[in-house]
């Protein structure tokens, strides 16, 4: 896609994501997280659609939201809530799978039931305690790290590309454009460090631009991986020029809870 395409929609969902990281009351702001991974999930769960697995995307809504809460309510731990969900899974399977021509479809059906909602609930939702935990500023750190970063190698990949990456999950995607754009991840985590959260120990601000944006690097090809699984380049075309929702937060899918736990095991002063 051209820049001229992607650029419009980029700018529009920054300013949308960035006012309600800094606006947004805790509930509200988990409200807004939950639309945007049941979004990706439905994406997620159409992708095995066009190999003839179907994973149950009721029972999976159910299981993100159920893992989701135990970000928000501390009654429920995280342990209970995957309990819950696996028990929930259990009964709905077992209750369901009656006849034997639906026992081909029971093992990727409820292996990809579940691994969907545990693979964006579980992760995405670190955007919530990371926030109402560090403030805004930090999540600002990460956004600016990864699309800064996937900006530089998406640029530079594209001039200077010559060498590929992970050719089976992201053929476009190249050495040359991974240096980049942890060059360029640096980069934004210096200018967030230097105009918002001064008291982040410079080295450790870069340190953890590197290291976080290594980790997008991995977590990208992982959902490419789903996609080409099934012959698609893109989760859905509903975002001109960024493909679907799925798309846009590939790169967080890991880098979340990655980056959150490195602020927490090791502080930013």
């Amino acid at each position: 896609m051209s820049l001229r395409t992607r650029t419009p929609t980029a700018l529009i969902l920054l300013t949308f994501v960035l006012l309600s990281i800094q606006f947004l009351p805790p509930p509200a702001f988990f409200l807004f997280l939950q639309i945007g991974i049941l979004a990706s999930l439905f994406e997620f769960y159409n992708l095995p659609r066009r190999r003839n697995v179907f994973p149950k995307k009721t029972l999976g809504f159910l299981l993100s939201l159920i893992i989701g809460l135990s970000f928000f309510f501390e009654a429920l731990s995280l342990e209970l809530a995957l309990f819950i969900s696996l028990f929930l899974v259990a009964i709905y399977f077992v209750l369901t799978i009656n006849k034997l021509e639906k026992l081909p479809q029971f093992p990727a059906s409820i292996a990809l039931t579940f691994f969907g909602a545990f693979y964006l609930s579980f992760t995405i939702n670190f955007f919530y305690i990371l926030r109402e935990e560090k403030g805004p500023f930090i999540v600002y750190f990460l956004l600016a790290v990864i699309t800064i970063g996937d900006t530089g190698a998406y640029l530079f990949g594209k001039l200077l590309g010559r060498h590929k990456l992970v050719p089976i999950a992201s053929p476009k995607k190249t050495w040359e454009g991974s240096f980049a754009g942890i060059v360029f991840a640096c980069l934004g985590a210096v200018a967030v460090q230097q105009t918002l959260i001064k008291d982040f120990v410079l080295w450790k601000a870069i340190l953890f631009g590197l290291i976080v944006h290594a980790v997008a690097q991995i977590s990208d090809p992982l959902e490419s991986l789903f996609k080409r699984a099934v012959g698609v380049k893109d989760s859905s075309n509903i975002l001109p020029g960024h493909g679907g929702f799925l798309d846009r937060i590939d790169s967080f899918i890991l880098a979340t809870p990655f980056f959150y736990y490195l602020v927490k095991l090791f502080g930013t002063n």
